[in-house]
């Protein structure tokens, strides 16, 4: 059976939803493909917050974005085809299966927004049951709310190692380590930062050895690492773990564009082999264009603005749009995509990783408690990010343009309000407040999102950005709001002496 569509989009993911939005909204009869039971990709395990700007629903959770994108998507037409996979193409058709046979679909233009599969990495051992991708142990978690394991140790510290590191914690997972083969870690700093001062240690150079265990994972040997990445005679250690989580990299799902004849070409920072295309988003054969982490290895706020840009262009060349109104679309788009793109960590950007700032070596020293009130921002790379200066209501926080500036605080405009703790996706903001404080003590305001939520009266140990213990304080507030999006603000009273070295609690 022939089925004939304006437009078919291959991926429900951010990339996909993101042209569905676009493409719909002009009026294109807009199909989307997608072998999930569920739309959304990988948004609908992503429970922390992103980053970027409120045009990237930025300080929102990934679900939430997720569900979103559907919705908008589903108000405007769009018709979302589940459990769909799309495995063939011949004669300009694509051949999809739905559960209840095969069927050809014939579109006028095609957006493919595949994504993309982890990668793995083979030592002795990585065939016992209790080694998989990061990604999967996020679905079991996110999605299917089973536990991977009991002790678990990640192998990976880009981002999606840190994350779902941090996320195991959040779901009482004991993470014994982080192995990074390289000299510094790949993510986000502020990420790092998360499951270090919950006791998680993050070991640079080092790599894993093997995996042992007669039926599955019982313990793992790790050892230091040179550049050349091979283990380091005499520095082996053995751990006690049941799972080992692999998160050394993602590679573009191109077999689709390669079935279609797209042009490719290679490149190991974006991932591998990733299918040619024009600033429109369109490849080599007209008509068919791609968005997301097929076009290589990115943050999903790229993804959804390659996906704006291709469904404006797709809705262009069917005349859907005027040529000038739909470049003006993208070239606003092309604009957020640069700039998401400049940042250390982009594909326009030196590359330098860290960013110094503040005196990081000593965070928060340089705070003045004269008037009371210090606020810490421990933002020291530059995030493409701006939710704390969006939640400050006197316009303490700047962030400004480009977006990948470092945030500024003017201390003398501060309320206090705690607005920016609970509203920065990095968990990287706190507030020293000495004014209800008597004598030697000092009321120190941080994020906190385990369960369960410290009580008031308690006492709790606090903690410091390395996860050491600095001393005790009692828990005098913890406020759970609407507002602040699931993401709880406790107020520990703790001695004037170590307040702006305070960092966390000690998870109970």
């Amino acid at each position: 059976m022939l089925k004939e569509v304006e437009l078919a989009i291959v991926g429900g993911g951010p990339a996909g939803l993101s042209a569905a939005c676009e493409a719909s909204a002009f009026g294109v009869d807009t199909w989307v493909f997608d072998e999930q039971s569920a739309p959304g990709g990988q948004l609908i395990k992503q429970i922390h917050k992103f980053f970027g700007s409120s045009a990237h629903m930025a300080g929102r959770r990934g679900i939430d974005i997720g569900d979103s994108l559907r919705k908008r998507a589903e108000a405007q037409g769009v018709h979302v085809c589940l459990n769909t996979v799309v495995f063939g193409y011949n004669d300009g058709n694509l051949a999809i299966c739905d559960g209840r046979g095969v069927k050809e679909v014939k579109a006028e233009r095609i957006i493919i927004a595949t994504g993309a599969s982890e990668n793995v990495l083979r030592f002795p051992g990585w065939t016992l049951p209790g080694v998989m991708g990061a990604g999967a142990a996020q679905t079991m978690m996110n999605v299917h709310r089973v536990k991977p394991g009991r002790r678990v140790l990640m192998v990976g510290a880009g981002n999606v190692g840190l994350i779902v590191t941090y996320q195991m914690l959040q779901a009482g997972i004991d993470v014994v380590a982080v192995v990074e083969a390289k000299a510094e870690v790949g993510g986000y700093e502020v990420h790092a930062a998360k499951i270090r001062r919950a006791g998680v240690p993050v070991l640079t150079s080092h790599t894993i050895v093997k995996a042992c265990g007669e039926e599955s994972v019982e313990s793992v040997v790790i050892a230091r690492c040179g550049p050349d990445f091979k283990p380091i005679p005499g520095t082996e250690r053995e751990l006690k773990v049941d799972t080992v989580c692999l998160a050394v990299g993602l590679n573009p799902l191109t077999e689709l564009t390669q079935l279609i004849g797209c042009r490719h070409e290679y490149d190991a920072a974006l991932g591998g082999w990733i299918p040619s295309h024009d600033d429109r988003m369109e490849t080599s054969v007209p008509g068919v264009y791609v968005a997301g982490d097929l076009t290589g290895i990115e943050e999903a706020t790229v993804a959804m603005e390659e996906g704006r840009i291709a469904g404006i262009s797709a809705a262009e060349s069917l005349g859907k749009v005027s040529a000038d109104k739909a470049a003006a679309l993208r070239t606003e788009a092309i604009g957020r995509l640069t700039e998401l793109r400049s940042c250390s960590f982009g594909r326009y950007g030196p590359g330098s990783g860290f960013k110094p700032t503040r005196a990081a070596d000593k965070p928060g020293g340089e705070i003045d408690l004269s008037g009371g009130l210090g606020v810490i921002v421990e933002c020291d790379q530059d995030i493409p990010c701006d939710p704390c200066e969006k939640a400050c209501p006197t316009g303490a926080i700047k962030v400004g343009a480009p977006i990948t500036n470092l945030p500024t605080v003017n201390q003398s405009l501060c309320t206090g309000c705690g607005s920016c703790v609970a509203a920065c996706p990095g968990l990287a903001v706190f507030l020293v407040d000495t004014r209800k404080t008597e004598g030697d003590k000092a009321d120190v305001t941080l994020p906190y999102e385990y369960l369960p939520v410290p009580e008031v009266g308690n006492e709790a140990a606090v903690v410091d950005r390395d996860g050491k213990t600095l001393g005790k304080g009692r828990i005098v507030r913890a406020l759970a709001s609407a507002k602040y999006d699931r993401t709880t603000l406790v107020t520990v009273r703790v001695d004037k002496a170590i307040a702006l070295r305070v960092r966390g609690i000690a998870r109970q």
